[in-house]
């Protein structure tokens, strides 16, 4: 028996803004404007634009912690009920019939989460059983998806709607103009998607799945909690890590699973920014074009987070090719996770 994905659906919200504007709003923050060694940043991210759970204005007021997690709550719940609606849709699932949520979030504190908020709206049932998921950050939706997989695994029966929303937004914090706050704004952005999984039915299976998880790699993504709410972390060249300590993972995990790197097409790779990318690109160097729908998606998203490898997958998926789909994302940790969709 197999796990099965049985649709995906992906939203993000209303508001968006090209990454010009974003450089002029920061650099109207900044006495003199922004350096050029860090205004280089919103040039060579590879992004357009992104989608944004408020007006823009509304960040540049400094909003405090309890009225961003008000937001939050708010446009959480919004989102989710778009994918669920879409992926009940697709699956022919009737939202009486899911027996459990899993819930990726990492943007924002929900107590009770905002699955169990969604209930009577939705038409789950009151027994559904929701699982919520906090801290896989741009890992979260290949990690939510193993979850999944096992979850089915252990019990076939189970008809299972993987959730996962990120409002990155909400950490923008006008007065740190550090390096590490201008490459977050140059970056990230919200969405969310939700999968349908079960036991039975034609799509591809979620087949083996892995995570690695680096000793020592606390400060390269994260979160720091002070006054303010949530504090990325972010430091260490991560496109160097990928080449040096993400690339033999890789190598072992389709060593593991008897599949050779040069039979693989284009594989979904969450979109972490434009360097990681190309540092991903020159591991999969047999794509004469690359990693393109990882790419497209980045310039018209940036980058969601957990949400944006199922973005991509969602768009491979659509172009009916065969074979094994490697999925890749890394997140806190330092954690990187792999797994595998057998088309």
């Amino acid at each position: 028996m197999a796990a099965i994905l049985n649709a995906i659906a992906t939203a993000v919200p209303e508001y968006s803004i090209t990454q010009s504007d974003v450089w002029t709003r920061m650099s109207s923050l900044v006495p003199g404007g922004i350096p050029n060694r860090l205004s280089t940043v919103y040039e060579s991210a590879g992004i357009e634009k992104r989608h944004i759970v408020q007006p823009a204005d509304a960040y540049m007021s400094g909003q405090d912690w309890t009225t961003r997690n008000h937001v939050y709550l708010e446009e959480s719940e919004k989102l989710l009920a778009t994918v669920t609606a879409g992926a009940l849709h697709k699956s022919g699932f009737k939202a009486g019939e899911i027996d459990t949520i899993i819930c990726v979030s990492t943007t924002g504190i929900a107590t009770p989460s905002v699955p169990s908020q969604m209930i009577p709206s939705s038409g789950f049932s009151e027994d559904v059983l929701i699982l919520p998921l906090f801290g896989y950050g741009c890992a979260g939706g290949v990690m939510g998806l193993q979850v999944a997989r096992d979850m089915v695994l252990a019990d076939p029966a189970r008809k299972i709607l993987l959730l996962t929303v990120e409002l990155c937004s909400l950490a923008f914090r006008v007065g740190d103009l550090s390096k590490k706050g201008i490459v977050s704004t140059a970056l990230f952005a919200d969405g969310a998607s939700a999968c349908a999984i079960s036991g039975k039915g034609d799509g591809p299976a979620l087949g083996a799945f892995t995570q690695t998880t680096w000793p020592h790699t606390r400060d390269m993504m994260g979160w720091d909690i002070d006054e303010q709410g949530l504090g990325l972390v972010l430091a260490r060249d991560i496109p160097s890590f990928v080449l040096k300590e993400f690339s033999p993972v890789i190598d072992r995990f389709l060593a593991d699973n008897n599949i050779t790197r040069h039979s693989l097409a284009e594989p979904a790779c969450h979109p972490g920014g434009r360097k990681v990318i190309e540092a991903l690109e020159t591991y999969f160097d047999h794509l004469d074009n690359g990693l393109p729908t990882t790419r497209k998606m980045l310039a018209q998203y940036g980058n969601m987070s957990a949400p944006t490898v199922h973005f991509v997958m969602e768009a491979l998926l659509a172009q009916n090719s065969s074979g094994p789909l490697l999925l890749t994302a890394l997140g806190p940790g330092f954690t990187g996770a792999l797994g595998l969709l057998e088309r």
